[in-house]
């Protein structure tokens, strides 16, 4: 019989799957209020998800292309309606 082993997920990358989700979140939460402040943070969280790596190292590449187009289109956004950027 061939039997693969069941390996289970390290803590780091359930903690790295976690904050690329939250950069997601933040990211898209940022188009519509202060695109400034939240998406740089996102960011921040969406590298560091991808620096841990792990299972979920696409997870944290897709946050960072999420975080990188929410910023343009809130930033756009934000001086189109006239809205604040900070």
């Amino acid at each position: 019989m061939s039997a693969n082993p069941v390996s289970q997920a390290r803590p780091a990358e359930t903690v790295a799957g976690l904050l690329a989700s939250l950069s997601i979140f933040f990211s898209l939460i940022g188009v519509a209020y202060r695109p400034a402040r939240l998406i740089p943070a996102a960011l921040l969280l969406a590298l560091l998800a991808v620096a841990m790596g792990g299972r979920h190292n696409r997870l944290g590449a897709i946050a960072a292309g999420v975080g990188a187009l929410c910023f343009a289109v809130g930033m756009a956004v934000a001086v189109i309606t006239g809205n604040p950027i900070y």
